[in-house]
């Protein structure tokens, strides 16, 4: 006599740890695989898009603190570059460094929350999060200091920036730079060479270069697949062509890789903060632009490089002082695309896993 499993659905979400954030994973299982999967998003739709049609740009820039909620700054920033590029608005030298600044650091804290939980995800213990965690605290305290807020910032502004940061600002900044590279080889060593770690993210949700450039993939799981692209160096915004810093890259395409590639990042990301320290000029902080900024009859697609890859923001002027059309392309709908085909024929603990090192957030799917 012989025996025969018999599928069975089961429900992970919306509010399940394991889907970082409102996120419903439908899976359809056999015996221990996953044989099919359904992402269901909506839960947090907010509709956003069409909101902006009814308020002024400058108005707009919140918006973007709660699409991608744990990189605020970024958000900020591309709705800016793209009003700017709409408007032609020149921002000053100075202002264009404290963005850039500002953007690392965001950089730096959305990829110590990102590992963190993927730590926790493989089943590793808790003290690399919370060492994490520590670093991510210190950023915010800085956020704090210069805009009042610690995650949603609404700091960047068209033309610039909403205020310079008080004095006792960078005393602060250059201690975190100064102690950032050993926490991070910290992390390395804690991880790199842990064997659950390496057990649960080796040859775990394997994306190749091909399939990452044919699903438009962008950030951390593009590159952990090995192709080094990213806008700071492809398409330099800002005043990223006047620093020196690498694009690190992974070999296999892996959970460990993507992993890899936003460890390293931050060690970049430190590397630009303190020659942006060195080099930043005396200057005023914002250019200033009308209240209600009425741009010429017109479309531009702005963009910028956040920690999960590229933030697009496409807008069309009818010369009006609100937006006739804003659109954003947001990475984490692109990257989630993937999940399914990596899913199929895995375990649900290895799924977890790849979902964890796509690094998702939620509010910037649904918008």
């Amino acid at each position: 006599m012989t025996t025969a499993s018999e599928p069975y659905v089961l429900n992970i979400g919306p509010q399940h740890p394991s889907t970082h954030g409102v996120f419903r994973l439908r899976v359809v299982m056999d015996g221990e695989r996953i044989q099919d999967m359904d992402m269901i998003v909506g839960y947090l739709h907010r509709s956003m898009e069409k909101l902006a049609e009814e308020r002024t740009y400058t108005q707009n820039i919140p918006f973007t603190d709660r699409a991608d909620y744990l990189a605020a700054m970024t958000g900020n920033l591309g709705l800016c570059v793209a009003a700017e590029q709409l408007s032609g608005v020149e921002v000053p030298e100075r202002a264009e460094y404290l963005r850039v600044i500002f953007a690392e650091l965001q950089r730096i804290a959305s990829h110590a929350m990102a590992n963190g939980t993927l730590v926790s995800d493989a089943g590793a213990w808790q003290t690399p999060l919370l060492y994490m965690f520590r670093e991510r605290e210190k950023i915010l305290d800085l956020f704090e200091m210069t805009c009042g807020a610690r995650l949603t910032t609404n700091y960047m502004r068209i033309g610039g920036v909403a205020f310079d940061p008080p004095p006792e600002f960078w005393p602060a900044l250059r201690e975190l730079v100064d102690e950032l590279p050993e926490r991070i080889d910290e992390y390395a060593e804690l991880l790199t060479d842990n064997e659950i770690f390496v057990a649960r993210t080796r040859g775990i949700g394997v994306i190749s270069a091909a399939d990452a450039i044919n699903g438009s993939l962008v950030g951390p799981a593009l590159r952990g697949s090995g192709v080094p692209w990213d806008l700071r160096k492809a398409e330099p915004y800002a005043v990223y062509d006047r620093f020196d810093f690498e694009i690190p890259v992974g070999r296999t395409g892996d959970v460990y890789d993507r992993f890899m590639v936003r460890l390293e990042e931050t060690k970049q990301s430190t590397r630009i903060i303190r020659q942006a320290m060195d080099q930043i000029p005396e200057g005023p902080h914002k250019t200033q632009i009308p209240l209600a900024l009425r741009p010429e009859p017109g479309e531009v697609y702005g963009r910028v490089e956040g920690p999960r890859g590229e933030i697009g923001f496409y807008l069309v002027s009818d010369g009006g002082p609100a937006p006739y059309r804003f659109h954003l392309r947001a990475p984490s709908f692109i990257n989630l695309s993937l999940l399914r085909e990596l899913a199929v024929g895995s375990s649900l603990p290895d799924a977890v896993v790849t979902l964890g090192s796509i690094d998702i957030v939620v509010g910037e799917i649904d918008r």
